[in-house]
């Protein structure tokens, strides 16, 4: 593991970093994390899928995780972010991938949030393949029923309560997703109060990102979920009406497990069998044949 820093187009620094396989790689992969986990968590899979032959590239965006400055390590207060700002640096992160190999096939593994942002970033056509873990969209109609009990809470009034308050979201505190900047939990509620849930400022659907991703893409989803459910789990990949995708909604007994929800896919009891399907599919991803469609002409939302 080799840890680097990445500048955002606007000049901001972002840690990352970079697993290299034992001997020539495949495929480059990109780790996207979700909202509010930092990229340590990934490293166990990044580590894996390594061993697997992949170069691995894992990252925080900007306030989060290594990616905060020292002078906000104990406060958020004042730190300057939204999620476009997360976008952004998620497409900084897919350059510096792109420039570390740039012969490989690239790919993302997007978790929750992470398989929400592509449809965002401004050279997604550098992307290869999509694969996205537990990720549907947070309008808060169509979150896992036992989450959807509380959640109307978080975002009509724990958010406006609390983010005022303190010039940050206090997640550590409220025991909820963890510290976010005010910028990215206020977007964040805009989107999850939104049955269009991606939307612009003005509250308009923003479709036209998503529709421009041609490439394979797999979705994992679980049954057992606490925070997607299945229709929301939908209503995500739907938006990405030109990409080739497939589902997977799959139940912990069909891997031998009691668990699995939003997080579990990255525990490494899973590495013989929802990790063997991960990779297995980002190799067959990365061959020639696999390569995305190319755009056609006059095609709607390209």
């Amino acid at each position: 593991m080799e840890q680097i820093t990445i500048n955002a187009k606007d000049g901001y620094r972002l840690v990352a970093n970079r697993f290299a396989p034992p001997g020539k790689a495949k495929a480059v992969v990109v780790m996207a994390p979700a909202m509010g986990v930092k990229q340590s968590f990934y490293f166990p899979f990044a580590q894996f899928l390594a061993q697997q032959g992949f170069a691995v590239l894992t990252f925080d965006y900007r306030g989060s995780g290594t990616s905060v400055p020292q002078k906000f390590n104990r406060s958020l207060r004042g730190f300057k972010a939204d999620l476009f700002d997360w976008a952004a640096d998620y497409n900084a992160a897919v350059r510096a991938t792109r420039a570390w190999q740039r012969h490989l096939p690239l790919l993302v593994v997007g978790h929750s949030l992470g398989a929400q942002l592509p449809g965002l970033l401004a050279d997604s056509h550098l992307i290869d393949g999509i694969l996205t873990v537990a990720a549907g969209t947070g309008y808060w109609r169509d979150n896992a029923p036992q989450l959807k009990r509380i959640v109307w809470l978080m975002w009509y009034v724990f958010v406006p309560l609390f983010t005022p308050l303190f010039g940050y979201f206090p997640g550590k505190k409220l025991n909820m997703v963890g510290d976010l900047p005010k910028g990215v939990i206020y977007q964040w509620a805009q989107w999850c109060r939104n049955p269009h849930y991606v939307v612009d400022r003005a509250g308009r659907p923003m479709r036209d990102g998503f529709e421009k991703i041609r490439v394979p893409l797999l979705s994992m989803s679980f049954t057992d979920d606490e925070m997607m459910s299945r229709r929301g789990t939908d209503c995500l990949h739907d938006y990405y009406r030109n990409a080739q995708v497939e589902r997977r909604h799959i139940a912990p007994q069909e891997v031998q497990a009691k668990r699995i929800g939003h997080f579990g896919f990255f525990r490494p009891e899973f590495q013989p069998s929802l990790w063997r399907q991960a990779a297995d599919w980002l190799e067959q991803c990365a061959q020639p044949e696999n390569a995305p469609l190319p755009a056609m002409a006059g095609a709607g939302g390209l």
